[in-house]
């Protein structure tokens, strides 16, 4: 698990050696089921508190290269070839998108098919889906049931555990 201090000297430090440190800056987010984030409007780079606090130290670092590529190769380049020769020249090793674990623990909707698969929502679903491994398209056979859970209790333990 990632030290938080620790992940705000490396992204510090990677902002100093690729972009301007006196417009970049950087910070912690509340996302859940994203690892980073660059916002090129902000000038900001920013890593979800929930997952840094959960991954591996070389984990964080790709993850930080990752977002810095983004703001070198800018707005336009999304994650197409531009942004990969960017990545890779930093040292970025990982893919155009973060596969890692998610706080599906803090997502208060949690929903069940008949065949009980289940899917985890930060958002209130507002539209009937079915469940994508029982059927390709919708199926109303295959109805995801939603049922709002307390994550209170969860939220704690992870802003105690980041402290």
């Amino acid at each position: 698990m990632a030290d938080l201090q620790r992940v705000t000297r490396w992204a510090n430090a990677l902002i100093a050696l690729h972009l301007d440190a006196r417009v970049w800056s950087f910070g912690f987010d509340n996302a859940k089921t994203r690892a980073g984030q660059c916002n090129y409007t902000a000038h900001r780079i920013t890593v979800s508190r929930y997952l840094a606090a959960r991954y591996e130290d070389d984990e964080i670092h790709q993850i930080l290269l990752h977002e810095v590529a983004h703001a070198l190769a800018g707005p336009a380049a999304a994650h197409g070839p531009r942004w990969v020769a960017v990545a890779r020249e930093i040292g970025y090793e990982g893919s155009r998108l973060h596969d890692g674990e998610r706080a599906d623990e803090l997502a208060p909707w949690i929903g069940r098919c008949p065949a009980g698969h289940e899917y985890f929502r930060h958002r209130r679903p507002t539209n009937r889906v079915s469940c994508s491994v029982c059927a390709r398209g919708f199926s109303s056979a295959h109805v995801i049931e939603w049922t709002r859970r307390d994550v209170a209790a969860a939220r704690r333990a992870v802003h105690r555990a980041a402290r």
